[in-house]
């Protein structure tokens, strides 16, 4: 049986959590990948569902839109790992739009939510997010920027689904007698 309520508060924690240590501005991105199906303890891919997208969207869009941080939600191998973003977004950022509306079977639960709930959705082929949430091991890395670094929080999973969380930096260069301000 899912239990809706941990879904939301454990997403609520990571989601928090990821927002106090990356530090993002208004206007940078975060990526967002999710495999339903292992949040309710299914292979992922076999049982997707858009109740447990809906519990877990209710808790990232509230604080993205209240901070001004683009959502990007990577669609599944079905489509590639292309992403669900507002127009305004790709518009800003340059990413090339795609010709596809996700849904449950090509494109995964909360992707296909994310274009019914974003205000002017589009999928675009690629993004280089600031930060990252990955929700049953849906290899959101290619689309983070360089250099990404690990997040460490008490929270590990949500509901079956393992998870990981990523913040980026700016490359060091410059080598041994270069001098960094952070």
């Amino acid at each position: 049986m899912v239990n809706f309520e941990q879904i939301r508060l454990e997403t609520k924690k990571a989601i928090e959590g990821l927002l106090e240590v990356a530090k993002l501005e208004a206007g940078q991105v975060l990526v967002v990948g999710c495999s339903t199906s292992e949040v309710a303890g299914e292979r992922i891919g076999s049982a997707g569902s858009l109740e447990i997208a809906e519990a877990i969207m209710s808790q990232i869009m509230p604080p993205l839109q209240e901070k001004g941080i683009y959502l990007a939600i990577q669609c599944c191998e079905h489509l590639n790992r292309a992403l669900v973003v507002e127009k305004e977004a790709a518009r800003k950022y340059g990413w090339e739009e795609v010709t596809v509306i996700p849904h449950q079977k090509a494109g995964g639960s909360l992707a296909t939510l994310a274009y019914e709930k974003l205000e002017n959705a589009v999928l675009v082929e690629e993004v280089k997010a600031h930060a990252g949430l990955d929700i049953g091991d849906t290899f959101i890395g290619m689309h983070l920027k360089k250099v990404a670094v690990p997040v460490r929080l008490e929270i590990k999973s949500i509901g079956h689904a393992h998870l990981t969380l990523a913040r980026t930096r700016p490359k060091l260069i410059g080598g041994e007698r270069a001098k960094y301000c952070k």
